[in-house]
């Protein structure tokens, strides 16, 4: 027997069998941080980037991160989510700006949607950053983390 979660008993990768779990609601909240240039910003502000509202396509992109999670992350198990919303916020910094993105993911079921969130935040990143490259190139996309979640056997988790 392997002492790995994820690993069958001929050491190759498995998923866990979470049908015996409890059915609980659970939410997580994920952030990833974009460094962006003052010209960028004045850019967005002013409704100048090429291809359209970034933060608009980038909700999207990340919505539809959340909900293909199972498709790349490959232990992850096909979760029904009941809810993906955003929060976009632009702080000051001495070059520039960074646009801090929060994706909140919410379901009941027997696992929870951590690597959603997660997933949602750093899809929408991508999405913004494509958005944007014309315009700089010197973006840099950082500090991606779990804010918090709740709901399951394991109970809540706040980041510090």
């Amino acid at each position: 027997m392997s002492e790995f979660s994820h690993w069958n008993e001929e050491g190759r990768a498995k998923m866990v069998d979470i049908s015996q779990k409890e059915i609980t609601t659970r939410v997580a909240i994920a952030q990833s941080t974009i460094s962006i240039s003052k010209e960028l910003y004045e850019a967005i502000q002013n409704g100048l980037i090429k291809k359209g509202d970034p933060l608009h396509v980038a909700q999207i992109a990340g919505i539809m991160g959340a909900k293909k999670t199972a498709d790349i992350i490959p232990m992850c198990h096909p979760i029904f989510l009941q809810g993906t919303d955003f929060t976009f916020e632009y702080e000051e910094t001495a070059d520039g700006y960074d646009l801090i993105i929060r994706a909140t993911v919410k379901c009941s079921g027997k696992t929870g949607v951590e690597m959603e969130a997660l997933t949602a935040v750093s899809v929408a990143g991508l999405t913004f950053y494509d958005m944007c490259k014309a315009v700089d190139k010197r973006m840099v996309i950082k500090d991606t983390f779990l804010v918090q979640k709740t709901g399951g056997k394991s109970g809540d988790f706040f980041h510090d």
